[in-house]
């Protein structure tokens, strides 16, 4: 059975496929079909912005697929940067940068936030979407070489930890991405032959 990913981002589809490893399933990506191309995101929400990928790539290949739109929502930004995440600069250097120097000044107590992905999954029988939310706190600096993204900011206070300070196999058992692609997995146990 196959699966394909509406990613490029080899970080990201490490992590889908090794959450995914359990099932019987191929997971490509659009390495592997370089001639299909994503959408714009202009949705106003996750939601919408990864249904427009994972629709993209099934019309394009026939192939079940899936795509996830993931954020970072900081409260004392009023919930920024959310699904302007992967553009709140031009790398993920800059984006860590300029989250910090807009927290500049806020106290620990006021650093919450939360990482929130959907995921969409797109095929011959229909559509369904999943979500996983985790809750944490911004860091005042970077702390850990591992993850990606926003992944050296975001600190855990149950394991004391930020994603960038964990292995990938710890990550991949607690994170949002976790989270909403374990509803996926249970969807797919449930329901076999949408992959047939």
């Amino acid at each position: 059975m196959t699966l394909v990913c509406a990613t490029n981002n080899l970080h990201k589809l490490g992590e889908i496929k090794q959450i995914l490893s359990s099932l019987p399933l191929e997971v490509l990506s659009l390495n592997d079909f370089p001639r299909v191309f994503l959408p714009a995101e202009c949705g106003r929400t996750y939601e919408e912005n990864a249904l427009l990928k994972a629709r993209q790539v099934f019309h394009f290949l026939g192939i079940p697929s899936i795509s996830d739109d993931t954020g970072l929502e900081v409260d004392a930004l009023g919930g920024r940067p959310g699904i302007f995440s992967s553009r709140y600069g031009d790398s993920d250097s800059q984006r860590r940068e300029r989250l910090l120097k807009e927290l500049d000044g806020i106290p620990w107590e006021k650093r919450r936030a939360r990482f929130v992905c959907v995921v969409a999954f797109v095929h011959h029988q229909g559509e369904a979407v999943f979500r996983g939310e985790v809750p944490g706190l911004i860091t005042f600096e970077e702390r850990g070489t591992r993850g990606f993204g926003y992944d050296p900011l975001f600190f855990l206070p149950e394991v004391g930890k930020t994603y960038a300070e964990l292995s990938p196999e710890e990550k991949n058992k607690l994170s949002h991405r976790f989270l909403a692609l374990s509803r996926l997995k249970d969807f797919l146990i449930q329901n076999p032959h949408i992959l047939l």
